[in-house]
């Protein structure tokens, strides 16, 4: 109960990464407050976090509605005398767009996809930072951490998908600048492929749309729990030097191995920066992976180069 007394918010967490969150902040001792769109899916998630002996308060919210999370503030502000600890930025609506499309260049796809995909999972982190910084700036702690992925550094999905993650980033990054002096840190989370509900859903389905291979159904059939990232922010969260990881860009393997987690089911991490690792991606030296031992890392250094901006 390492969290016992501590107040959480997670946007997005009725499924998926936001419900494994939710249910690991609430196994180590905090009150978690979850959001979704439909009540009742929402309210199966707080379900199974009261089941652990979590406590848990569900609040319907669509994150791209700025009543909708203007309230969802002032609720935490007046229940919890203006206490909030942490802030996770999970809520996404676009999954079932990107698979719909996948294949499809940007010209061929309808541009209402930005909407889908970035009106909840970024414009509305922002709001959500905004409000939540304010109460935590006010206690003079906190941690904000945005769910990104590594298509804000390379080409992912599609274009809509890269410009997104790329500014949720940005947004940790920049925010933290801000709040470094008012004992608040932010960053951004990079999950690996996750095994959600709705990805295994499309991606192992008979009818799997178009341009879903077999090596892509690998790489999630080997994926993460949905519950990894919530240990590793719990972890962060407990971390004494917390306000020297502000602003950067975290990999859940790198958390994994810097707080010696395993995920939840007991498997070991996959580190995707692990030269055996990348060697395995690439079919005409996939041999050489038997070769290499699993601690040789490719520096992150390594990883900003492959994007070739410069």
């Amino acid at each position: 109960m390492s969290l016992s007394g501590w107040v959480c918010l997670v946007t997005g967490a009725s499924r998926g990464i936001g419900r494994g969150i939710a249910l690991q902040l609430s196994e180590a001792g905090a009150t978690v407050y979850i959001t979704g769109r439909q009540e009742k899916t929402l309210k199966e998630a707080a379900v199974q976090v009261k089941e652990r002996g979590g406590n848990c308060v569900p609040v319907v919210c669509d994150s791209s509605n700025d009543e909708d999370i203007k309230d969802l503030f002032d609720k935490i502000q007046c229940e919890q005398n203006g206490r909030l600890d942490i802030l996770v930025n999970n809520a996404y609506a676009g999954v079932q767009d990107i698979f719909t499309n996948i294949g499809k260049k940007f010209w061929e796809t309808d541009p209402t996809i930005w909407d889908s995909i970035n009106n909840t999972g970024l414009r509305g982190h922002y709001f959500c930072s905004v409000y939540a910084s304010r109460m935590m700036v006010a206690q003079g702690r906190g941690l904000i951490v945005v769910i990104s992925s590594m298509g804000g550094l390379r080409y992912l999905f599609n274009v809509s998908y890269g410009v997104g993650k790329a500014a949720c980033d940005r947004l940790a990054a920049d925010t933290a600048v801000e709040l470094r002096s008012r004992g608040v840190a932010s960053v951004s989370l990079w999950p690996g492929a996750v095994q959600t509900e709705l990805v295994s859903q499309i991606l192992f389905e008979k009818d799997a749309p178009p341009g879903v291979d077999s090596k892509f159904r690998d790489v999630f059939a080997n994926g993460e729990t949905t519950e990894l990232s919530g240990r590793c922010i719990v972890e962060l969260a407990k971390d004494k030097n917390l306000m020297s990881l502000s602003g950067k860009v975290l990999m859940t393997c790198d958390l994994a191995r810097r707080y010696r987690l395993q995920d939840v089911d007991g498997r070991s991490v996959t580190d995707y920066t692990s030269l055996k690792f990348l060697l395995t991606q690439v079919p005409y030296l996939s041999w050489l992976s038997s070769m290499v031992p699993s601690f040789l890392r490719v520096p992150r250094f390594v990883l900003t180069l492959t994007n070739g901006r410069f």
